[in-house]
């Protein structure tokens, strides 16, 4: 199904965009720790205003989740921006008419995805165990279920990007920033969802974050792994996943078909 080759491929030449633009790589960590210095100095703050009780796990939260989300955003703009480089440096058109099957070209944005989350999460980890003497690997080998449901939620907004900036053209590049946080609020990272309305409860259970973050959460106060919540959102994952590749699919056809690739490609 695969060609681990053209994976390898396509995979060296987004990474060798990395290293030979310094601005890409600066941008790679500066965002990431601009959020974690801020969000937490002010979690710092709010504990030395006092406060008994489970007070200081629950401003704890906010660490965890500006980590933790950090790895869904990643994962989103290895794909969405791999395929915009392909459409700045016009590029598209030669990928797809070279022998790349679109599983592949997926795959080595995947991978670039995982790169990303890898790079951050490292530097992430580091500072927030030296600033905040906050240790990510007390959710042991929940952390890895934590990323991994994240990740896959991010490769399929990615996929939804690609695909809607295939189909829309050049009018929709900043949905491939903008449509991760279009679902933050109802991914209850920074919060329970028990605190948002009814009428958005709902809507936050169909989305695989908040069941990840509800199971940060819990792990911070109780200790322990949430299976229910991992299940539920490995579930939703699924099928998020199979619904943006068949999105992609239909588009690509339909791209195909009336030469958007074309306009898509050209500036």
């Amino acid at each position: 199904m695969f060609k681990p080759s053209v994976i390898r491929a396509l995979l060296t030449r987004y990474v060798l965009l990395y290293a030979k633009n310094p601005m890409r790589a600066f941008e790679l960590f500066f965002w990431p720790l601009v959020q974690l210095l801020v969000w937490g100095f002010v979690t710092m703050f709010l504990q030395q205003q006092g406060g008994g009780g489970k007070f200081p796990q629950y401003i704890t939260f906010l660490i965890g989740g500006i980590i933790l989300w950090d790895s869904l955003f990643r994962a989103q703009q290895g794909v969405s921006i791999s395929f915009l480089e392909d459409v700045w440096t016009r590029n598209l058109l030669n990928i797809f008419a070279a022998p790349v099957r679109m599983t592949d070209y997926i795959a080595a944005t995947f991978g670039v995805g995982l790169l990303r989350v890898g790079i951050t999460a490292i530097v992430l980890v580091i500072v927030a165990a030296a600033a905040y003497s906050f240790n990510l690997f007390q959710f042991q080998w929940g952390l890895i279920a934590y990323y991994a449901n994240l990740m896959i939620f991010g490769w399929a907004l990615g996929i939804l990007s690609i695909a809607l900036i295939l189909r829309w053209g050049h009018g929709a590049e900043s949905l491939a920033w903008a449509l991760p946080f279009m679902i933050q609020p109802f991914a209850c990272v920074f919060y329970p969802v028990s605190t948002l309305p009814q009428w958005m409860q709902a809507i936050a259970a169909v989305f695989p974050p908040a069941h990840v973050f509800e199971g940060m959460r819990g792990a911070i106060l109780h200790g322990g792994f949430d299976f229910k919540q991992f299940l539920a959102a490995l579930g939703l994952n699924v099928i998020y996943l199979a619904a943006a590749g068949w999105t992609f699919s239909a588009v690509l056809k339909t791209a195909r078909d009336k030469g958007l690739l074309v306009k898509t490609s050209s500036t």
